[in-house]
């Protein structure tokens, strides 16, 4: 049985269609929603599907290993970012090797780094003319947006697409594709 966390800041929209889509799933479930904001939607949404939350503050996350410690008592085998805005410190990724992927509202290497999420990557894509955009889903490494590809897809942009219309087409490939392409991997991971 694979276990997943979910990592978000903020709304949770992806991390809901994640839990709903693994819901009655025989071997993968989502057993904890981790967020960075106390304030954060996500955990509303998190705990009316049924699903236990945890909050991390940023000096608990990166200057000590209680994160881990958390996740093992949650017997998690899998982490999934959804919209989750810190970049992950490296005891996390050396626990979790190739166990945990991230989704990316532009088609990687183009608008990802650091402060390249939300608005910011669909303004981005708007004022340097982009023709299309999309999706990265990829594993995480101890830089941001650099990990392994595992899948992309694409959508057109239009001169009037504003980068509203942008993130709302970005928004539905998300939520389309991110929880189909998690199982595939992690069935992948276990065959």
């Amino acid at each position: 049985m694979e276990r997943i966390a979910i990592f978000a800041s903020g709304t949770g929209s992806n991390a809901k269609k994640i839990i709903e889509y693994f819901k009655a799933h025989p071997n993968i479930e989502v057993r904890l929603v981790v967020a960075n904001k106390p304030d954060a939607p996500v955990l509303a949404m998190a705990k009316q599907q049924g699903v236990k939350t945890l909050l991390l503050d940023r000096p608990g996350f990166y200057q000590s290993e209680g994160a881990l410690e958390a996740l093992a008592e949650a017997q998690i085998t899998f982490i999934v970012l959804a919209g989750f805005l810190w970049l992950v410190p490296p005891y996390l990724v050396n626990a979790y090797p190739n166990r945990i992927v991230n989704i990316h509202p532009a088609l990687l290497p183009k608008f990802g780094g650091k402060g390249m999420y939300g608005m910011h990557v669909h303004r981005a894509v708007k004022e340097t003319g982009e023709t299309n955009t999309g999706i990265t889903i990829h594993l995480v490494n101890e830089a941001y947006d650099e990990g392994d590809t595992l899948f992309q897809v694409r959508c057109p942009v239009t001169a009037a697409d504003t980068p509203e219309q942008i993130a709302a087409k970005v928004r539905q490939l998300e939520h389309v594709h991110f929880a189909p392409v998690i199982e595939k991997y992690i069935n992948a991971l276990n065959s």
